[in-house]
């Protein structure tokens, strides 16, 4: 915060932000005569919409005081945006100029008396925050009577030709508000102005033990050490200290140094000739010379060893990086190292970070400046000439043929091989040429609405279809990786777009993605993109209502990224901060989900732990076995923006070394972090026999503990199957090894997961008969399915199929008590006579919990283990730095709250809570939370979305449940549903049954549905918690018998609008403008005005996304 004082001595305390849509309004209210008569007539949504840095000034109490838009090209049609440089140096005196160092004010608008303060201000923060600016320019058609306060701070420019464009062409230089500070070498009488600073931002003890330290360091200056100041009106403020001794074994023993060779320069030994008695000794010891002495190596590198800077210009560090250049100069890449945990400033946003090799336990970051990095840079178009050039660039690159051929097509047609547009640009650094990207015009731009949350970026309508482009390639030379954002922001200005998109495709998917060099750096200019949740359409009932066929289609899964001319413009916090997660379950990919969407942050270290890798590196729809919590499908997994942005090991967790702070994995790999989240959920573990002898008469009743661990030989034709890859495994198994035999399948467990599993090899072609399902005895009040009439129905179709079902069994023995490898033989005892079988493949889904491994790990590192991982209600357990979440935990027993754990509530939503608890941790936009009132610490989070559960069960019925969380105990009696608040259509063995249950406020609580034909799950699981009324007044409807069949019912059009994945928003939106606590039909609002209001948010409502709800008719339309 500055204080500025108004032309009429009134002092303000002030703050300039970046412009935010919500200012438009009040902007749009300080736009006078005078500010028409230079800019023209504007639409501030729109303008604010593309400017490149759009900037508001605010008082404390948030009023506007003055704002100021600047593009990267001149005002109105002057000049096409793409030529205006040359424009420039062809009538007025603006060589310097440069696409690079230049913006242009398209507007400026302040309160009166503040219009001379607030245009100081905002000139002031525009040149500070934005480095590489030297000018602002305004050119404008319009030529009309600046203002008083514009005419004191901009110059005319010179004209070259007369009479010239008739415009008006004037000049703001960087030096009248914020010049860049002079570098020079340090003077020991620098030593006052540098002490404070260093005891300000430094703990080194040498400064404070030894006072002439620093004066000494300066004097101690050779060719291998130096120092420099940075000086704003002859005073010091800021220092640095470089020394060309730099530790190169070190730092390739921790980084990925390969890219930068090392760090070395080769330089090949002289040596001293030693007379040779003939021409074949003289060929014969030079080829020995050449072999046994290579070319030497130096270093090629200095490193910075102390930095410090005021922190009212340290937007100005690069300004020391070419003085550093001139100092060394037989040096080419300047490094230096900073804590993992540090925040990164100002100067490490101009270098290149350089990740750690995946063993490396160092605890620190390494940042690399290629000399390079000082050259001066320019984009402009590709033309014919550049071909070879670029071929060199990307010879070394995976699928740079697909570039090559793009640059060809465009060469050749400017289009690609389907007609679309093509355009490529390279940047070049002098006359070398170090970058190219190749885009084509966006023909999905629908597409990409309707499915991805574009709108939470751009205002969609204030962006023309010739607008939008995706990036098919880009390749930037490393050296000058810094240059990204530039690069994007010169692209969009000469293709004449405002967006850029790239796609990125999952691994398993045939559709080639792009040529990138390196993604890392693409993603950091971009923003990540959500996928929207889609409405599933019944396509022949709509008919012509239907949205349009380009909306529909299926096409292949892709995470996309936006690159838009705002974002070119606006930096992201970098946070180096080792985050390692262990399990892939759906609370720990719903916690990166929400870490990796963060627009304006960027997690350089983010580590997922997972036995079988990346759950989304392998199409797994048709996997079948296991139940869905209908979480993560595999088209989700693609579509999150998560995989890019994580670093994935495979391995099981062995053990925790908190002191060290880094994981063992069971490969002997360690994985160092700073804070570990525990996500490893529970398992099924491989069963173990009781050992009773079952030739003698025994029961259930006589066994005294049948939880012990299984430590013998696993059989191989046993399968425990945990997740997707042990499914995909056991299928192929199955298909290579069984099918055509006769042997029994023996299924073994109690949960809906063997329901599932007994339907999928069905489904293989396994007859029934040689299936048999073994039910081992429940847990009291424990059922696999809620609604008895399901289970009935299941149990039909199982007993039609002829499968063998066995219940209240206990594996007794393997194979009689033998070598148990390969698996012949199961005994069980039961409440009768012992159960012997004979097995070809015995399938285990039984024997839930913690992974052995992972409770080693968690006891011998003396985490409070309980049954389960202790934690708080922060998701903490006994180590600060160690978090956990899922069904892996339980709450500390001092919260007396037993029968509430993580696994009573939805996965996901237990996962987005855990990131939005540690986000405050990372995200300095975010304030901290208030320290909670003492009387709440006993107080633990209960969730609210809905538990999900679904499945293909025997019969071939199409399965889910969604029902609100539950205690696992209920502390008092069961309450029985009303039947007057259930509401059902069709029979189980039908396979068209529909239950709804609603609660005492009438909102949907519980729903079932048991299909014989696919269900549009994404639909239903919309219906949860909404009121019956909201359905079209579901209940007297029902009640009136006018409801025969629900599943007609919800493809009815006027259902549509609520599956909408905005609907909620809606509601809200309803909430606040009636200021009601519930929704109520308009026939209940007994003011006009308050029906009004309803019936104008409808209409917005539907137009605003009527390109998924063509079905529902706009005024005008009728």
């Amino acid at each position: 915060m500055r204080t500025v004082t108004s032309d009429s001595a009134r002092e303000e305390t002030v703050t300039v932000r970046r412009s935010e849509s919500a200012d438009a309004e009040e902007i749009d209210g300080l736009i006078s005569p005078s500010a028409q008569a230079v800019f023209g007539r504007v639409n501030v949504i729109h303008l604010l919409e593309k400017a490149n840095l759009a900037v508001t000034l605010t008082n404390e109490k948030g009023d506007i005081l003055g704002h100021a838009s600047f593009f990267d090209h001149p005002i109105g049609d002057l000049v096409d945006q793409t030529q205006w440089e040359a424009f420039l140096q062809e009538h007025f005196s603006a060589g310097q100029c440069t696409p690079l160092n230049t913006l242009f004010l398209h507007l400026f608008v302040a309160r009166t008396n503040f219009t001379t303060a607030s245009v100081k201000e905002i000139m002031r923060s525009i040149f500070n925050a934005v480095p590489e600016l030297e000018y602002v320019c305004l050119l404008s058609p319009h030529v009309g009577g600046l203002e008083p306060a514009l005419d004191e701070i901009f110059e005319p420019l010179e004209r070259l030709t007369d009479p010239g464009p008739q415009c008006l062409a004037l000049i703001c230089h960087r030096k009248a508000h914020c010049p860049r500070p002079h570098v020079r070498a340090a003077r020991v009488e620098d030593h006052n102005d540098i002490i404070p600073l260093l005891d300000e931002q430094t703990n080194l003890l040498s400064i404070s033990h030894q006072p002439f330290f620093l004066a000494a360091l300066i004097e101690a200056e050779d060719e291998e050490h130096h120092t420099a100041v940075c000086e704003i009106n002859g005073v010091a403020v800021g220092f640095i200290c470089a020394s060309a001794e730099v530790n190169l074994k070190l730092l390739l023993g921790r980084f990925e140094l390969s890219e930068f060779d090392g760090l070395i320069r080769e330089q090949k030994t002289k040596h001293h000739k030693v007379p040779a008695q003939s021409d074949e000794d003289e060929h014969r010891r030079s080829a020995e010379q050449e072999e046994a002495q290579p070319a030497s190596e130096k270093s090629n590198t200095f490193c910075i060893q102390i930095f410090v800077i005021n922190k009212n210009y340290e937007l100005r560090s690069a300004d020391f990086i070419p003085f550093l250049f001139q100092v060394f100069p037989d040096q080419n890449f300047c490094v230096i190292t900073v804590p993992n945990l540090s925040t990164e400033f100002p100067l490490l946003q101009n270098f290149i970070r350089v990740p750690s090799i995946p063993t490396s336990l160092s605890q620190h970051e390494l940042y690399i400046f290629h000399r390079d990095g000082v050259r001066s840079l320019s984009v402009r178009p590709a033309v014919a000439m550049d071909r070879s050039a670029v071929s060199a660039l990307v010879k070394d690159l995976s699928l740079n043929e697909s570039l090559l051929q793009d640059l060809d097509r465009y060469y050749e047609t400017g289009c690609d091989r389907d007609a679309v547009p093509l355009q490529a640009f390279i940047t070049q650094a002098d006359a070398e040429i170090v970058g190219i990207v190749i885009i084509r015009d966006e023909q999905d731009i629908e597409y990409i609405r309707a499915h991805y949350n574009i709108e939470s970026f751009i205002y969609f309508s204030h962006h023309g279809y010739d607008e939008h482009a995706q990036i098919l390639h880009f390749v930037l030379k490393t050296t000058v990786q810094h240059f990204s954002k530039n690069f994007f922001k010169e692209v969009l200005r000469l293709a004449r777009k405002s967006c850029l998109y790239f796609r990125i495709y999952p691994s398993y998917h045939s559709q080639e993605n792009s040529c990138v060099h390196h993604l890392h750096y693409l993603l950091n200019c971009a923003v990540p993109v959500c996928p929207r949740r889609q409405i599933i359409y019944p396509l022949e009932e709509l008919g012509i209502n239907a949205p349009s066929r380009r909306l529909t289609e299926d096409q292949a899964p892709f995470a996309l990224s936006l690159v838009s001319r705002k974002l070119t413009m606006e930096p992201k916090v970098t946070i180096n901060t080792r985050i390692v997660l262990v399990g892939a379950s759906d609370t720990g990919l719903a916690f990166l989900e929400v870490l990796c969407s963060c627009p304006h942050l960027r997690f350089n270290n983010l580590t997922l732990i997972s036995t079988h890798g990346f759950p989304g590196d392998y199409n797994h729809e048709d996997a079948g076995f296991l139940s869905t919590s209908h979480a993560y499908s595999s088209r989700d997994l693609a579509q999150i923006p998560v995989r890019s942005f994580i670093s994935v090991v495979t391995g099981k967790l062995v053990g925790i070394r908190r002191k060290s702070k880094y994981v063992l994995l069971s490969s002997g790999e360690k994985v160092p972090y700073d804070h570990l989240i525990l996500c490893t959920g529970l398992q099924y573990r491989v069963p173990c026999p009781t050992g009773v002898d079952v030739s003698q008469p025994v029961t259930n009743s006589q066994l005294h503990s049948t939880h012990s661990r299984y430590t013998g030989p696993v059989p191989s034709n046993l399968f425990t199957l945990n997740d997707l890859h042990d499914c995909m495994a056991a299928r192929r198994w199955l298909c290579a090894n069984f099918l055509e035999l006769e042997d029994n399948a023996i299924i073994y467990g109690n949960n809906i997961d063997v329901y599932t599993t007994v339907e999928t090899l069905l489904k293989l072609g396994i007859r029934g008969s040689r299936i048999h399902l073994v039910l081992f005895p429940p847990e009291p009040g424990v059922s696999s399915f809620l609604d008895s009439s399901v289970e009935k129905a299941v149990a039909m179709a199982m007993e039609n199929a002829m499968v063998q079902i066995h219940r209240n069994c206990v594996l007794a023995q393997f194979n009689n008590g033998k070598q148990p490898d390969p698996l012949t033989s199961a005994s069980f005892t039961t409440d009768a006579e012992p159960l012997h079988l004979q097995c070809g493949v015995f399938i285990n889904l039984s024997n839930k919990g913690v992974d052995y491994n992972a409770f080693n790990s968690f006891n011998k590192s003396f985490l409070v283990f309980d049954g389960r991982l202790v934690i708080n209600s922060t998701f903490r357990t006994a180590d600060s730095s160690i978090w956990a979440a899922g069904p892996l935990t339980k709450f500390s027993r001092r919260y007396y709250i037993d029968e509430w754990t993580h696994a009573n509530f939805n996965s996901k939503e237990v996962g987005q809570d855990l990131a939005a608890m540690m986000l405050p941790l990372f995200d300095p936009t975010v304030e901290p939370a208030e320290a909670p009132p003492p009387e709440t610490d006993r107080l633990v989070l209960l969730y609210k979305q809905a538990k999900i559960q679904g499945g293909k069960l025997p019969g071939g019925y199409h399965y889910l449940h969604v029902t609100k969380p539950s205690p696992t105990d209920l502390t008092g009696p069961h309450v029985k549903q009303l039947q007057d608040r259930a509401i059902v259509t069709g029979q189980p063995e039908r396979g068209d049954y529909f239950c709804l249950h609603l609660d005492c406020y009438e909102l949907v609580e519980t729903l079932t549905c048991l299909s014989l034909k696919p269900l549009p799950v994404s639909n239903y699981l919309s219906l949860y918690m909404k009121h019956q009324q909201l359905l079209g007044q579901l209940l007297s409807r029902y009640q009136q018998g006018l409801i025969p069949d629900l599943y007609s019912f919800f493809t009815q059009s006027s259902c549509l609008a609520v599956f909408h994945d905005r609907f909620s928003d809606f509601e809200q939106e309803l909430q606040q403008t009636l200021k009601l606590k519930d929704l109520r039909p308009p026939d209940q609002l007994k003011d006009e005005e308050s029906r009004a209001a309803l019936r104008s948010s409808a209409v917005k409502y539907l137009s605003y996304n009527r390109n998924l709800l063509p079905m529902f008719a706009c005024p005008g339309q009728l």
